[in-house]
């Protein structure tokens, strides 16, 4: 068992060295590599971390393996019961969830908090499965029926990213194991420590020894996972630079991938927009979890005379305050690449009308604060390229169609809002942006379950959305069965 997470504030707290847990059991990595586990907001190591190597994944499989047949062979309402049990445990332990979050990702309690009620909401679709997942019957002939099955496809993994260390897993998760396969969880090295907690209440729900495992490490698990012939489907969510090698690799070696990547995303502001509604919905957007999400807001394009609502945004974001109202960045890397977008923005004749270069609120942590850049043109790469911080570029544009124009020349697809009081202006918009989740009046129109998640373009490779049905079809194949058993007197083309 593991010790429980004793923090119940932002003060420093150290956990234990994250490990593999494989075949119910915990384990060191085999690889060299080791690295230190960073709090955000302290800059220090509250854990460590050892890789993997191609010989852990490659035990994973085989304890998964042997686990999944006869998780498969249970009725699929007995393998959703494990999930209503996680469900629960998931409650019983909210704030210390919460608060691990927070430590090992930065993010503010309130935000990991709602991050770890997102995971719920996730288990709990999960749990809704037996009544939806049954296949259709239909008497297709005289004495012939055709019947719909879902069969799940084995050992089954996923990659995910820092900024949702809780969330994200659960993305994945249910589906899969309610759709009877084991799957193999690969966390970022940066945040490894909420999946620890993950498979040990998994664990406490009753779920059977490697039928859930982790595995800890970087490029080298990752491309042993895409490898293994025993694995008979991925997910990914990341980057699109190493969302799109992934699915390469993946794909090469005929496993079923699906590989979310980054985002541009743009939200467009006209004269009559609700300015109570507005300005404080754009602030959260770009500022909220620091700008680390793939639906935050990216660009703002202003469309006509807003001066007033962009003067709104302005004042709301100056009055926030780093560490209190917004958390940090994960990394020193990241701080330095943010702050390089901003300078060379102003290199480039962009006005930098709220600065959050310099902010701090601990000597250590990363941090940034809510930065505004007003006359960002498209030639510019922050206005163009994803930034991954509480940075918000203004470009300025005469109408809908030129707002349209810049927001479908970028390669990303993810998220695109309007802000109006008008149905007729956000019907143009929501009938041709190129995204796969739009908001009107919403900033982050992140879909509520059952409504699955994934965008367009270069924002995602392979096909469906990762959560709702979308992802219970992902992780399962159709088999069609056609029977006969009473013998007809008439004939057709199926005898």
């Amino acid at each position: 068992m593991l010790p429980s997470f004793s923090a119940s504030s932002y003060d420093f707290t150290e956990y234990v060295p994250a490990k593999n847990f494989i075949g119910g059991q915990w384990r060191d990595p085999s690889g060299a590599e080791e690295q230190p586990v960073l709090n955000p907001r302290h800059g220090k190591a509250m854990a460590s971390v050892r890789f993997s190597n191609a010989g852990d994944i490659d035990a994973a499989v085989q304890a998964a393996k042997t686990a999944v047949s006869e998780w498969a062979g249970l009725p699929l309402r007995e393998r959703a019961q494990i999930l209503y049990k996680a469900r629960e445990l998931m409650l019983r332990d909210l704030e210390e969830l919460s608060w691990l979050v927070s430590h090992e990702n930065g993010k503010l309690y309130d935000e990991a908090r709602a991050e770890v009620l997102k995971g719920i909401e996730c288990v709990e679709y999960g749990c809704s499965l037996p009544n939806i997942a049954s296949g259709n019957e239909l008497e297709v002939s005289r004495g012939v029926t055709c019947r719909l099955e879902y069969a799940p496809l084995g050992v089954v993994a996923g990659i995910t990213p820092f900024n949702f260390p809780f969330m994200v897993p659960l993305w994945m998760i249910p589906q899969a194991l309610v759709g009877g396969n084991a799957f193999i969880l690969k966390p970022s090295e940066q945040v490894p420590l909420s999946a620890l907690k993950l498979v040990e209440i998994f664990r406490e729900a009753g779920l059977p020894d490697g039928v859930l495992q982790v595995v800890q490490g970087g490029r080298e698990a990752v491309e042993a996972l895409c490898d293994h012939p025993g694995i008979a489907a991925l997910a990914f969510v990341g980057s699109t630079r190493v969302a799109k090698l992934v699915y390469g690799r993946a794909c090469a070696t005929g496993k079923r991938a699906l590989c979310l990547g980054g985002a541009k995303n743009h939200l467009v502001i006209v004269p009559d927009a609700d300015p109570e509604v507005t300005i404080e919905n754009v602030v959260a957007s770009f500022t909220g979890c620091a700008g680390q999400r793939c639906m935050a807001a990216s660009v703002l394009m202003a469309v006509g005379d807003v001066d007033h609502l962009i003067d709104g945004i302005r004042e709301r974001a100056a009055r926030m305050v780093v560490g209190q109202d917004i958390g940090p960045i994960n990394l020193a890397q990241s701080v330095e690449r943010i702050e390089t977008y901003i300078a060379q923005a102003e290199q480039l004749g962009a006005k930098v009308i709220l600065d959050g270069r310099g902010k701090k609120a601990t000597d250590g942590g990363y941090w940034v604060g809510p930065t505004l850049i007003d006359g960002v043109t498209p030639e510019v790469p922050a206005g163009t390229e994803e930034i991954f911080g509480p940075v918000l570029s203004i470009m300025r544009v005469p109408n809908l169609e030129a707002a349209l124009q810049i927001e479908n020349a970028n390669p990303y697809g993810n998220a695109s809002s309007i802000y109006t009081t008008s149905g007729d202006v956000a019907a143009k918009i929501m009938g041709h942006v190129e995204a796969g989740m739009c908001g009107v009046n919403v900033g982050v129109p992140v879909p509520r379950e059952p409504f699955g998640f994934g965008g367009w373009n270069d924002s995602k490779f392979g096909h469906g959305n990762i959560t709702g049905w979308d992802g219970y079809r992902f992780w399962t194949r159709q088999r069609k069965i056609t029977t006969k058993w009473a013998l007809q007197k008439d004939q057709t083309w199926m005898s």
